[in-house]
């Protein structure tokens, strides 16, 4: 009778740790994902910026090409564009 009871008090315990650190982490991963949404659309506005600013020689200046200029900013976007979208499918998944 004596054994059991010790077995179920370990469980009992045990149970309560393991469930006290899930917890914790879940608190800590909640914080996580509220810094990154609040900093995330500023450095993608940085990203933004930089690849224009990357790309803006292709539309001014003397060897000035429009096509090469729009088709490599267009490409920029498509690529910006991916990774917000899985950027956003995988914070809605998570949190």
């Amino acid at each position: 009778m004596r054994k059991p009871f010790f077995i179920t008090l370990v469980l009992l315990f045990t149970s309560s740790a393991v469930l006290a650190q899930i917890g914790g982490i879940e608190d800590s991963v909640n914080d996580i994902s509220d810094t990154i949404r609040a900093i995330f659309p500023i450095i993608l506005g940085v990203i933004f910026l930089v690849g224009f600013l990357f790309n803006a020689g292709h539309f001014f200046g003397e060897n000035a090409d429009l096509k090469k200029g729009i088709t490599r900013v267009l490409v920029f976007v498509l690529i910006a564009g991916a990774v917000v979208g899985i950027f956003t499918y995988l914070i809605g998944i998570v949190v």
